[in-house]
């Protein structure tokens, strides 16, 4: 049986940052492990703060060369000279946008628990699909993505798929080897050595 690759990394911002604090933290932990992306989603809809934001991350990531995507602001891509945008409301926009950004851009579809949305973001033109949450948590409605929906993906669809939401180990080590990219956040940011906490959450990948 041919080995399973391992997933790959896939950093989510906090929704609020401090820039005083906040790019050497992230400085810290893509110099601790590798990480094939980074997602800037702040909390608001601020231009100023949010350009100011992706200004500061975008030197940290480059400079490690890490891709930067910003959740949602189209708009901010060229402006801010980043690699590309996630969109969390699916497969509706992809086509459009996919047209708008050009094929280099990286364009991203959170899809929730939805089979069908992830099909058809894949076939607008998304480089990749996530699906989330997989771990326990109050938001939203209680319902999970569940593992089995992982595994039909990695078997029927080509396009990458990204597992994300209250990750925990042992999810971890039950998506390993389902998922092409863990989507990290919340579990790494609110702990004080975030290098630490994502080295423990990602202790059963070996």
């Amino acid at each position: 049986m041919a080995e399973v690759e391992r997933p790959q990394l896939y950093l989510v911002t906090p929704p609020e940052i401090d820039l005083e604090i906040f790019p050497d933290r992230l400085a810290a932990v893509l110099d601790s492990t590798e990480v094939a992306c980074l997602r800037l989603a702040l909390a608001g809809k601020d231009e100023d703060r949010i350009a100011r934001t992706g200004d500061a991350l975008r030197e940290v990531a480059h400079a490690r060369d890490v891709a930067l995507v910003i959740e949602n602001h189209v708009l901010m891509v060229e402006r801010l000279g980043l690699d590309g945008v996630h969109l969390t409301d699916g497969a509706r926009l992809v086509r459009k946008l996919r047209k708008d950004l050009g094929p280099d851009a990286i364009l991203g579809a959170f899809c929730g628990r939805t089979r069908h949305e992830g099909i058809n973001a894949a076939e607008a033109g998304a480089d990749y699909v996530a699906f989330g949450p997989v771990g326990a948590t109050a938001l939203g409605d209680g319902s999970l993505a569940e593992a089995e929906l992982f595994g039909w993906w990695s078997e029927m669809i080509e396009v990458p798929v990204v597992a994300e939401g209250a990750l925990t180990p042992e999810k971890v080590a039950e998506l390993a080897p389902l998922t092409d990219f863990f989507a990290v956040g919340e579990e790494i940011w609110r702990e004080e050595d975030a290098a630490a906490a994502l080295r423990r959450l990602l202790a059963p990948l070996g």
